[in-house]
């Protein structure tokens, strides 16, 4: 079941924090609960996807992407993302998630998140999100001038560039 209260607890914390530019970072803090573990006794890989909504949506709230959506009538997708997993996430501990925009380039915004226990990271996911208009995407040049930071343009890091690529050579549909 996907954690509706989780987030709206995150939602209020979140609300109660400064805004922050495209690029800033958002910072929360969450435990491994007993319905988050798999048969392995370990928060299940599929639920870490999960878990990270609950960085990622504040994230949004507080840099001002959400109320661009709302304002237009966009709508938000992810188009990919490139998971590694480095270390388990056990029921009780308790965990922060960091959560901040790389980049873009003319189609996606490039967000970068990571769960750390104490100096250590287990998780560490890249997502590409695109921004959908009524018939089509919109351009990140005109949600980044909706969000009011049309100056924002950092250079994405050389490996997320490489990752662009390799996407880019990916077939599409699957070869089966």
């Amino acid at each position: 079941m996907y954690p509706f209260a989780r987030l709206a607890w995150h939602m209020l914390l979140s609300n109660r924090q400064p805004d922050l530019s495209a690029g800033g970072l958002h910072e929360s803090r969450h435990i491994c609960w007993p319905w988050d573990v798999d048969v392995f006794g370990e928060m299940n890989n599929g639920r870490i996807l999960t878990i990270f909504d609950l960085g990622r949506i504040p994230w949004g709230f507080r840099c001002g992407l959400a109320r661009a959506l709302r304002r237009r009538g966009w709508g938000l997708t992810t188009a990919g993302a490139n998971v590694q997993y480095r270390k388990r996430i056990l029921p009780f501990r308790r965990y922060t998630m960091l959560s901040r925009a790389l980049g873009y380039d003319e189609r996606f915004i490039y967000l970068h998140q990571s769960i750390w226990r104490k100096d250590e990271c287990h998780v560490h996911v890249v997502y590409r999100i695109a921004t959908t208009g009524a018939r089509r995407m919109v351009p990140i040049a005109e949600v980044l001038e909706e969000m009011r930071e049309p100056d924002w343009n950092p250079p994405l890091p050389e490996w997320v560039e490489r990752w662009i690529e390799e996407e880019a050579e990916r077939p599409w549909p699957p070869e089966i």
